[in-house]
């Protein structure tokens, strides 16, 4: 699908969101932005810039000639990490995607602790300073490239006990999508319960039924599906909300949604 598509031509677009976001704790997203995609490599691709994405022309040009099968996209706001391009998203390592929203509350605090907890080979990669790359590398740390959904839970787990360890009482909230080009997984938690905001479209054969004479719809692929922080349109019946505390599983057209909750697990050798 060509990334114009995506980021620019939908009445909510990502490019519109930047400016106009209408669900996010931030109305305003213009601390840069990235693009994560897979071609002709064996890694993906990535494109990052602190410039805002309503103002970069190089990524007008960029969707404007591009097609992928599989992208991540993000604008930033940032939490309080230096506005620079090594803190964007998404996060590469090897074939790996990752990208979040949200935070881990008092990360200046806890930084250290949860630094030390990533293993020393993964750790010299960190090339940022965000909580949300930390976040990966913690996952990485607890076998992301094994068990996602497992190792994802095991970083959360030690956020959270580390957090409340130095007296915070909801240590992290976030939306997470991290892909190896093949799955996607998505995570939609937070300690306190009230998450970012997380919705999928629905199968696309369903909203062909629904709308015979849409042509947008009939130019998707048959296994096409979109996880935004917001819907890009307003087509009755084409988005569903995530529910709290869940994982969705992505491959090919199939979803599957599975309960998600932190444990505690020890790091991979």
């Amino acid at each position: 699908m060509p990334l114009y598509d995506l980021l620019f031509k939908p009445e909510n677009s990502l490019v519109v969101q930047s400016r106009h976001a209408r669900m996010g704790v931030e109305a305003i997203n213009g601390d840069g932005f990235g693009l994560g995609w897979y071609g002709a490599m064996g890694t993906p691709g990535i494109f990052r810039s602190t410039e805002p994405a309503w103002n970069d022309r190089n990524l007008l040009e960029i969707a404007t000639q591009s097609v992928a099968d599989r992208v991540f996209a993000h604008i930033r706001a940032s939490t309080g990490t230096a506005i620079q391009q090594t803190n964007c998203h998404p996060f590469r390592h090897g074939r790996w995607l990752w990208m979040h929203n949200g935070a881990i509350a008092d990360f200046h605090e806890v930084k250290r602790d949860l630094a030390l907890a990533v293993l020393p080979s993964l750790f010299p990669d960190i090339e940022g300073s965000t909580d949300s790359e930390l976040f990966f590398f913690l996952a990485l740390t607890f076998g992301l490239e094994q068990d996602p959904p497992r190792a994802v839970a095991a970083a959360v787990g030690l956020i959270e006990e580390v957090g409340r360890r130095h007296g915070v009482q909801h240590p992290i909230q976030m939306t997470v999508a991290t892909t190896d080009g093949e799955t996607t997984w998505v995570f939609r938690y937070s300690s306190e319960g009230r998450s970012r905001s997380l919705f999928h479209t629905v199968d696309i054969s369903t909203l062909r039924e629904q709308y015979p004479d849409n042509p947008v719809i009939h130019e998707l692929s048959d296994d096409a599906r979109l996880v935004v922080s917001e819907p890009l349109g307003s087509l009755i019946g084409a988005w569903e909300e995530v529910p709290e505390s869940t994982c969705l599983v992505l491959r090919g057209g199939r979803l599957a949604s599975h309960d998600f909750s932190p444990t505690r697990a020890r790091a991979m050798a």
